[in-house]
Formats: structure tokens, sequence, C-alpha cells
């Protein structure tokens, strides 16, 4: 099946527009089917920053199965650009899967994270057949060490994978697993989302979700390692907004 009848086309990317409920019964849909291996992007600010930075990772969104919007504030500028653009967070979506579809006896791999976080998950959900992969460090600028990965997910045939070592890299992984083949099921590129449903890394109150400010408790959370992200590369999205609502080529 398709992610979504049709794509809406925003900030030169396009979008599978369904929220954080219908996405993963989406996803679980093609999981449980074995079918040929597609991955799920969750493309945030920092994603599309990024992109206008780097066009060159463009094909890692263009030839992903779904693209969920990961922002309340991209939410909201699609909305003043008369989009509708539900936000699906890529940790709703993964919390989403755990609690409502994944069976005890289903074999799940994760690639990142920690091994605290995969005992974690066994214990909170049951998982008989959980696979964890250390994955290397520097994976954005090491081809060697996301070949590892990708052979990890063909080896080990699963319906659900999780690939949590931060963008690009988990995209990078995911398209080289579909475009090598001879790999099943569903590989879901969720960055933190795995900490934040173990309770490694608090989350926002729902009351700040809803405010659009998930992003200010994150910053607040992890200065030293987001100062940048959100105070100097985010603000960048209102200038690639106003270019792209006067249609201006990239």
């Amino acid at each position: 099946m398709s992610a979504a009848p049709q794509r809406t086309e925003f900030l030169g990317l396009d979008f599978d527009p369904i929220g954080a409920d219908e996405a993963p019964r989406a996803i679980a849909e093609r999981a449980r089917r074995l079918a040929p291996f597609a991955y799920a992007a969750t493309p945030n600010v920092d994603h599309m920053v990024r992109l206008e930075k780097r066009p060159e990772l463009r094909p890692l969104y263009a030839d992903a199965w779904m693209n969920l919007c990961d922002s309340r504030v991209l939410e909201l500028f699609a909305k003043f650009s008369d989009l509708k653009l539900p936000a699906a967070p890529g940790a709703d979506v993964v919390e989403r899967l755990f609690e409502d579809h994944i069976k005890p006896d289903e074999t799940v791999l994760v690639i990142g994270g920690s091994a605290k976080i995969a005992r974690a998950l066994r214990a909170r959900y049951g998982l008989k057949d959980l696979r964890w992969m250390d994955a290397p460090p520097n994976l954005k600028d090491d081809a060697n060490g996301r070949s590892e990965c990708a052979y990890f997910i063909r080896v080990n045939p699963a319906p659900w994978i999780f690939i949590a070592v931060g963008s690009p890299q988990q995209e990078m992984i995911a398209h080289e697993v579909m475009q090598e083949g001879d790999a099943v099921g569903v590989a879901v590129c969720c960055g933190a989302s795995l900490e934040f449903l173990t309770g490694d890394i608090a989350r926002a109150p729902m009351w700040l979700r809803k405010a659009r400010l998930e992003w200010l408790h994150r910053l607040a959370s992890q200065p030293q390692r987001l100062w940048r992200r959100y105070l100097i590369d985010g603000p960048r999205i209102f200038a690639m907004w106003r270019k792209w609502r006067a249609g201006v080529p990239e």
C-alpha cells in the first residue's frame, strides 16, 4: 500500500499528510506483511535546514516510503500556507508502535541507542526477540560503519526496525538497505525517540508540546549539544519559508 493517497509538497519536500494515529497503523500494516524493505523518515526543522545547505541529501527523503512531519512548527508554517500537514512526531509514532502494534514474540531490530535502552524495551514490552546493534560512531562520515548497520538489517529479517543514530546517518543507512535490496520490514528513522520512550531522556510535558515549544524544553535540557541547532540553524526556517512562498527556485 502507499503511505498516503497523495503527498503534500512543502518547502521543496514531499510529505505524507498523515498524523500520529494513522501513521503507526500504516507502518504496522506493511511491517506485518514482511514486504520488501521500506523506511519512514521523520523530517523536522533541523532536517529542512540541512537539506537547504546539502541538497545532495534530498534522495534520502525522495526515496523514502513515508515522510512524516516531525515538527509542530512545520505544521504551523504549512497552516499559514493553507496546507494541511498534520504533525506526526517521531516520538509519538514510535510510542504508538510499541504500545499498540508490536507483539512480544515478533522480531524487533534496534540500531543505535544503548544496551540500557535495549534492556528497558525488552522488560517494558516483554519482547522476546529484540536484537540490538551497538552502532559505530561517526556514521555520517564512515561508509564502512554504515555498511555494517545495513548488513545487520539484511541478515536479521524483521518486521520492525528502528534506526536511532541521528540524522542524516540514519536515513543514509536506510537508503543503502533499500538500494541493495534483499531485506524486509519497515525501518523508522527515529532519532532520540527510543530515549524518550524508555525515560533515558525526559520528554517535554504535554502542555509544552501542544504549545509547539517542545524544542525549548530540549534546548533547556541539553543546551551544550543543541544550542546551535535551535538558536543558530533553526531560525533559518523563516527565510526558507518566505522564499518558498515567493516561489523562488532552490
